[in-house]
């Protein structure tokens, strides 16, 4: 069963964060980053379980990939994926996302 995919406003801004920060150094990186993201955020239509369950939290249901050096974090619901945050790998999740992924929770 494929999945609908929907993305938080939160997540959006993220990506964009992200890209801007990195076409500072190299548009065709940053282009290259974003484009991941969503290729990827398919791949999840169909394999949705492939990311693993986010350690910060006790939900089964957020879970994450990991994407070059981030970590996109999506909750699984029961027809639809909801990408709630991309964060840092090296970062654990500030007060932002926490918001952001516990506003999700079930």
């Amino acid at each position: 069963m494929a999945f609908k995919l929907e993305w938080s406003e939160e997540a959006l801004e993220d990506i964009e964060s992200i890209a801007t920060y990195i076409e500072k150094d190299s548009p065709t990186y940053a282009k290259s980053v974003v484009s991941k993201f969503f290729e990827k955020a398919e791949i999840l239509q169909e394999f949705s379980e492939l990311g693993r369950k986010v350690p910060e939290t006790n939900d089964i249901t957020i879970r994450e990939i990991f994407i070059y050096s981030y970590r996109l974090i999506y909750k699984l619901n029961e027809d639809a994926i909801l990408f709630i945050a991309v964060v840092h790998g090296k970062r654990l999740l500030e007060n932002y996302h926490q918001q952001s992924i516990t506003k999700y929770s079930s």
